[in-house]
């Protein structure tokens, strides 16, 4: 598949579960950790892929990784967990889209400081960068979800 096909698919799927959580949704486990996990493979595996990788594009994708996770982990302690019907639901709050913005102001200006001290252009890809964000925001309201005591929503059936 194109890359750039996949990667609006993925830009297309990542703002509707963004409107999606603005409006409210019940958190099960499969859901909260699917897509991060997939899209973090999608990523790792483009990168595996890739020609031309240098040690310091990995030096500097293991870097931006981590600080993905981080900065997803942040944003994840601003979502609004809540108990509706006895399971638990999550929704984005204004907080959150702070959050979102100064992120990619943050990954904007570790994406220019990686590649002026060497890092190639294309070696870090949107899959991996979203996936990683979305994961350390997934570990932070599974976290959260599991000690409020209130149980995940079942994953539904014929899924």
């Amino acid at each position: 598949m194109n890359p750039w096909l996949l990667t609006a698919i993925i830009v297309v799927l990542v703002i509707a579960v963004v409107i999606k959580r603005r409006i409210g949704e019940p958190v099960n486990a499969r859901e909260l950790f699917g897509a991060p996990v997939i899209l973090t493979g999608i990523g790792v595996m483009s990168l595996v892929k890739m020609t031309g990788v240098t040690g310091t594009d990995y030096a500097w994708v293991v870097s931006g990784a981590v600080l993905g996770a981080a900065l997803g982990a942040l944003r994840g302690t601003t979502i609004e967990l809540t108990d509706r019907n006895g399971a638990l639901w999550q929704r984005y709050t204004g907080r959150t889209f702070l959050v979102m913005v100064g992120s990619l102001v943050a990954m904007a200006g570790f994406n220019v400081l990686a590649v002026r001290m060497g890092m190639h252009e294309g070696a870090r890809p949107v899959q991996l960068s979203l996936g990683v964000s979305f994961l350390g925001e997934s570990l932070v309201v599974g976290r959260r979800g599991m000690l409020s005591g209130i149980p995940f929503t079942p994953a539904a059936r014929g899924r």
